[in-house]
C-alpha cells in the first residue's frame, strides 16, 4: 500500500498575484489525486482541511501513520470528521467494523472518534475512487451513507448563459448534522460549461473543488484570485484545486463536466456568499 501526503501552506493574495503559472499550480492545485492502489493526500492550512484520493484495487487501503502524524493525533478522526463521495465504480468503506456499501455518486459521513477506516473496491478491474475531505471537529455525530437520492437537488442556471446545472447538497445541515463540513456535487447539463457565475466570495469559509468527467482532450479554465486581479488554472480530469477565503472560484470548460465542492469555516450557511458583479471582474 502506498500513502503519500503533502502540506499546502496558506498564501496571502499579494503573494499569489506575483506568482507564475507554475507557482499557482504548486500552491493551489493537487494534480495527481487518484492512483491505482494508493492513497494520495494533501493537508492544507485553509481551515485545516485534509483532501485525499483513495483508489483501492486488489487489496484494501487505509490511512497510514503518515497521515495521523501530519494531523498530530493517534488516528485521523480523533479530533476530526470526514466526508467522501465515490466517483468510481462500486466499493465499500469499513469503519470500526461497520460496512458501508457505496455505488457511483454515493457519499459517506464519518463522525469524530472513528478509529479504523479501510477502503475496498468491489471489482479490482473497475476500482472505486473515493474523494475524501476531513476537517477538525468538536463533537461526534452519527456516521451514515448519503445516497444521491438523499441529497438535496437544486436546478440552477440557464441554457442561454451556458450554465444550466444540477447541484446536489450531500453533507448539509438539512441532510445530516456535522460540525463544519459541507460537501456536494454539481453536474453541468450538455451544452453548458460555466459553473458558479456570477462569481462570489465567502471570507468566512475556504472551498475546494475536484473536477471530474472531463473528456481526455478537454479541460476547465478555473478562475481564482481577488475579483480585481484574477488568475487562472488549467484543470484536467480528476484534479483538485484549493480556494482561499479571499479568492473567487469559478470556471468554464471546453465540454460539460462535473465537480465536487466542499467547504469548512465559521458557518454552514450555503447562501452566505458575497456575489461579485460581472463588470467588476478583471
Amino acid at each position: 500500500m502506498t500513502t503519500t501526503i503533502e502540506t499546502r501552506h496558506a498564501v496571502h493574495y499579494t503573494q499569489s498575484e506575483a506568482m507564475t503559472g507554475a507557482q499557482l499550480r504548486d500552491n493551489f492545485m493537487i494534480e495527481t489525486l487518484f492512483a491505482a492502489g494508493a492513497v494520495n493526500a494533501a493537508y492544507t492550512h485553509y481551515d485545516r482541511m485534509l483532501i485525499a484520493g483513495v483508489m483501492p484495487t486488489a487489496a484494501p487501503l487505509s490511512f497510514g501513520a503518515e497521515i495521523a502524524k501530519t494531523v498530530g493525533t493517534d488516528y485521523l478522526l480523533e479530533r476530526r470528521e470526514l466526508g467522501l463521495i465515490n466517483i468510481g465504480a462500486k466499493g465499500r468503506v469499513i469503519a470500526d467494523g461497520t460496512v458501508y456499501e457505496l455505488d457511483f455518486q454515493d457519499g459517506l459521513y464519518l463522525g469524530m472518534g472513528v478509529r479504523e477506516i479501510s477502503f475496498e473496491s468491489a471489482d479490482a478491474a473497475a476500482p472505486a475512487k473515493f474523494y475524501v475531505n476531513s476537517v477538525p471537529a468538536h463533537a461526534a455525530f452519527p456516521s451514515r451513507v448519503i445516497a444521491k437520492t438523499d441529497a438535496i437537488e437544486n436546478n440552477l442556471g440557464d441554457q442561454a448563459t451556458c450554465n444550466k446545472r444540477k447541484l446536489y447538497q450531500y453533507i448539509h445541515p438539512k441532510v445530516l448534522p456535522t460540525c463544519q463540513l459541507l460537501m456536494g456535487l454539481t453536474r453541468l447539463e450538455p451544452g453548458s460549461v460555466w459553473n458558479t457565475m456570477p462569481a462570489h466570495l465567502h471570507d468566512r469559509r475556504m472551498e475546494a473543488y475536484v473536477y471530474f468527467e472531463i473528456p481526455e482532450e478537454a479541460f476547465v479554465v478555473h478562475l481564482m484570485g481577488r475579483p480585481q486581479a484574477t488568475g487562472h488554472l488549467i484543470i484536467r480530469n480528476e484534479q483538485a484545486v484549493l480556494s482561499p477565503p479571499w479568492s473567487i472560484h469559478c470556471g468554464s470548460g471546453t465540454a460539460s463536466y462535473a465537480f465536487i465542492w466542499s467547504m469548512a469555516g465559521d458557518n454552514q450557511s450555503f447562501t452566505d456568499m458575497d456575489f461579485v458583479p460581472m463588470k467588476d471582474l478583471k
